[in-house]
């Protein structure tokens, strides 16, 4: 498929009523971290100022670096992220990141076959999880009763992927790579499912022991939130290494609307900026709204 093609599928994560779009990450070591994330990742460089960069693919901002001198280094249980998912458009563009991290000498810290995806877990020099994916065709999916998707985490066959990886030379993230989802950690799930399901209005697509996923348009999910290290964690704090703030994107301005109406309910602070909603979620990690 072509960039175009892939981007504009009507199933693509990012063509759905909401999807996440961008993810803004504190780090202590800006120049390392953003150059990690060129020749690892195969971001290129958009834009820059004194206190930060925005890296992406195609012309489109994925991953926003920023540092503080004074931002606080963030424990294992705080609340925040817990991986960046990038979304490539197919398993041969996964077995190529594959072949060049191999090449490359980088540390994985994990392999699933998530029945509807195959993903590939690392992390960033700062301890920021990502996540590598390709989605399966929906016709592969299996929706159950209740409307949500089958999932599981079953072992994935790195060395048969790195096998059917193209042996041409890796020049970068194929240029219709996306922020596919954003997995969180969150110090409780009933108040996850409020927040995600009923106040933003997303779907409930599957539950693990622990984590609950969030979708529009019956994708598998754009959102995860778990609590298997942040269970009952104070919320986090301003001023932190990790995730700053990610952006959700509606498809419309009625769901944006929508949306504002039920934090302007809840009482949940919000500021607008035309049609940017910013606001603090219930464990203090900053989240944007916008159509």
């Amino acid at each position: 498929m072509t960039a175009a093609s892939a981007l504009s599928s009507p199933d693509h994560a990012v063509n759905m009523p909401a999807h996440v779009d961008h993810s803004h990450l504190v780090v202590t070591d800006l120049p390392l971290t953003s150059d990690w994330y060129q020749k690892v990742m195969g971001l290129s460089v958009l834009d820059k100022s004194a206190s930060g960069q925005t890296l992406g693919v195609g012309g489109r901002p994925l991953l926003t670096l920023t540092t503080e001198g004074n931002a606080a280094r963030a424990s294992r249980r705080t609340p925040g992220l817990f991986h960046n998912a990038f979304l490539v458009p197919s398993r041969k563009e996964l077995s190529r990141w594959l072949a060049h991290a191999a090449h490359s000498g980088v540390r994985l810290t994990g392999a699933s076959d998530h029945l509807v995806s195959e993903a590939i877990y690392l992390d960033d020099p700062e301890g920021n999880g990502i996540e590598i994916y390709r989605d399966r065709g929906r016709d592969e999916w299996h929706y159950l009763n209740d409307g949500m998707v089958e999932m599981a985490t079953l072992p994935l066959d790195l060395q048969k992927l790195y096998d059917e990886a193209p042996k041409d030379s890796w020049t970068g993230l194929a240029e219709d790579s996306a922020m596919g989802h954003i997995h969180l950690q969150v110090s409780d799930i009933p108040q996850a499912d409020t927040f995600f399901r009923d106040v933003l209005g997303l779907d409930l697509m599957a539950r693990y022991p622990g984590a609950s996923f969030f979708a529009s348009g019956k994708y598998h999910h754009h959102i995860g939130a778990n609590v298997w290290n942040s269970r009952g964690a104070a919320k986090r704090e301003a001023h932190m290494t990790g995730l700053a703030d990610y952006t959700i994107r509606f498809s419309s301005k009625d769901r944006l609307e929508q949306a504002a109406e039920s934090l302007d309910k809840l009482e949940i602070p919000t500021t607008r900026d035309g049609e940017v909603i910013s606001l603090i979620d219930p464990w203090g990690i900053g989240l944007r709204l916008s159509a």
